[in-house]
């Protein structure tokens, strides 16, 4: 019999659906029934997400400054409030929890509204501007790199960012290092939306490698749409197998197998290569607003887990010279493999979902001895 229903409201992307998904996991295996709120563009990833049922509900970002689109935003906020609420007084769910986006705007602040016990998770080492929306309202807020400091501190818990079950099991995947004429299997994606920095820097970079050095490459690139065809190209022109596609469904094994990863560091992503333990360049997104992928960044580079350069930094020169450092140094690479594991928070759905229940049952939070009081 079910303990009840959860509900997890989340934004369209992949950084908020996937610890969403994993807590959704754990409060299943804990005989909860789990309900996910959403935006239409969460059908790329929802097909896994072990819902047993997926709503969607209005929302907008408030981005604009311009008075109209930003009057037109907050009127389908507000329908979108309307609606989370019918759907809440329908669900009577234990507890709604938001994962950012603006897409939780709506069913988390229908739920304060209505007296269901309510948590935000923040994935970043910043909080997103829909997490302060709500910061005031909630009754906890969990954090992946997020410390618990400022005006929120006694409601906030550091739980580490859930990964979902694939990364689990990747993370049981040593690290081999890749030794003088063997494979170098190389991981390069930029989110859920691929970067197109990317797609034009990358494959350039590999062509300018030494030929024994290109010989041992071995490619996994995630490319939008509209540039996957040229990557492929280009790698096929310098005899390079390689995988590119916008989306792999099954990226958590492609990174248990890499020797080294170049990605943008978006906090799902920088939390799964902790788990996992892989090594990596992480090149964080240029233009985000509040400067998180930076801030998640620093939090693996400072334990040795990573190495981060700017975006700017990075020529076709640069890229090629720490390819070449990478694959003839394999020893510092299973160096930075570990110092990234070291960091992993495989436990944090388990903690998360122990503090659902807390609030689901009326006892809030409490930082005694790490536990939920």
């Amino acid at each position: 019999m079910s303990k009840g229903i959860v509900l997890l409201a989340a934004g369209g992307t992949g950084g908020h659906l996937f610890p969403a998904e994993a807590l959704g996991h754990e409060l299943k295996r804990r005989g909860y029934s789990v309900h996910l709120v959403t935006d239409k563009r969460a059908e790329r990833f929802a097909g896994a997400f072990p819902a047993d049922e997926i709503h969607t509900v209005s929302s907008a970002t408030i981005g604009s400054r311009n008075p109209v689109a930003m009057a037109k935003a907050l009127l389908t906020l507000w329908r979108g409030y309307r609606e989370a609420k019918a759907l809440i007084t329908r669900l009577k769910p234990k507890a709604v929890i938001g994962f950012g986006g603006y897409p939780t705007v709506p069913p988390v602040f229908a739920a304060t509204s209505l007296g269901v016990p309510t948590a935000v998770h923040e994935q970043n080492a910043v909080m997103g501007r829909a997490n302060r929306l709500l910061a005031s309202r909630v009754d906890a807020i969990a954090g992946g790199f997020l410390a618990p400091v400022g005006t929120y501190r006694s409601k906030m818990r550091l739980t580490g960012n859930p990964v979902r079950p694939a990364v689990i099991a990747a993370s049981s995947v040593p690290y081999v290092p890749s030794g003088e004429g063997q494979s170098f299997r190389l991981v390069v994606f930029g989110g859920s939306q691929g970067a197109q920095f990317f797609s034009e820097a990358i494959a350039p970079a590999v062509a300018t490698l030494p030929a024994d050095l290109r010989a041992r490459m071995v490619v996994t690139q995630q490319a939008r749409p509209e540039y996957a065809a040229q990557v492929k190209d280009a790698y096929a022109s310098l005899g390079v197998p390689a995988d590119v596609a916008p989306f792999f469904t099954d990226m958590a094994e492609r990174l248990a197998a890499a020797h080294l990863v170049i990605c943008r560091s978006g906090a799902s992503t920088v939390s799964e290569l902790a788990v996992i333990g892989r090594p990596s360049i992480l090149v964080p997104y240029p233009h985000a607003l509040d400067h998180d992928q930076s801030a998640n960044a620093a939090a693996l580079a400072a334990k040795g887990g990573a190495q981060v350069i700017a975006q700017a930094e990075l020529s076709r020169e640069r890229i090629a010279a720490l390819l070449s450092q990478a694959m003839e140094n394999p020893e510092s690479l299973a160096l930075t493999a570990a110092a990234a594991k070291s960091t992993g928070k495989p436990d944090a759905a388990g903690l998360l979902a122990d503090l659902v229940e807390a609030i689901a049952a009326g006892k809030g939070i409490a930082q005694r001895n790490g536990a939920i009081q």
